[in-house]
């Protein structure tokens, strides 16, 4: 476990759903659309170039409805561009995965693990997030870190 500090993010998002491959065509999209409207560039007051991927909002668990924010960390949400989200999230116990491969696939393989071992990891369903930094970017030996909020135990 490790304690996570809360952070702004201004990004893209949309309410989607792991049902039926819902989530990765929903998802796919988002990021389809981030990087043709050159959101990198766009968004202000930005701490770091790390694109970071949210999901809260969330309905029951794994199984129900959630939101996914795609975006960029700031220091500050008093400028948020026509068209986009800004969010705050607090701080709080988060269990790290890594997601270690060719992506998409590596990530959504560990996802499949996350899932596969929910009952035991204590969730809190308040928010988990992904973390595409420089990393991500090296085609089979990419790496994504994985944060998922847990009950403090």
């Amino acid at each position: 476990m490790t304690q996570q500090n809360g952070f702004h993010l201004i990004g893209i998002s949309t309410v989607t759903s792991n049902l039926d491959g819902k989530a990765a065509s929903d998802i796919g999209a988002l990021w389809g659309r981030f990087i043709s409207e050159n959101l990198l560039e766009k968004i202000p007051n930005q701490t770091d170039q790390d694109i970071v991927c949210v999901y809260t909002d969330y309905e029951t668990n794994y199984t129900g409805k959630y939101t996914c924010i795609l975006g960029l960390k700031v220091n500050s949400l008093d400028t948020i561009p026509e068209g986009l989200t800004g969010r705050s999230f607090t701080g709080g116990t988060f269990r790290p995965f890594l997601a270690s491969g060719e992506l998409p696939q590596a990530v959504v393989d560990t996802w499949q693990k996350i899932w596969d071992q929910d009952r035991s990891l204590n969730r809190s369903y308040t928010y988990d997030y992904e973390v595409y930094d420089e990393r991500s970017r090296k085609g089979d030996e990419s790496e994504v870190a994985i944060f998922i909020a847990t009950n403090k135990h």
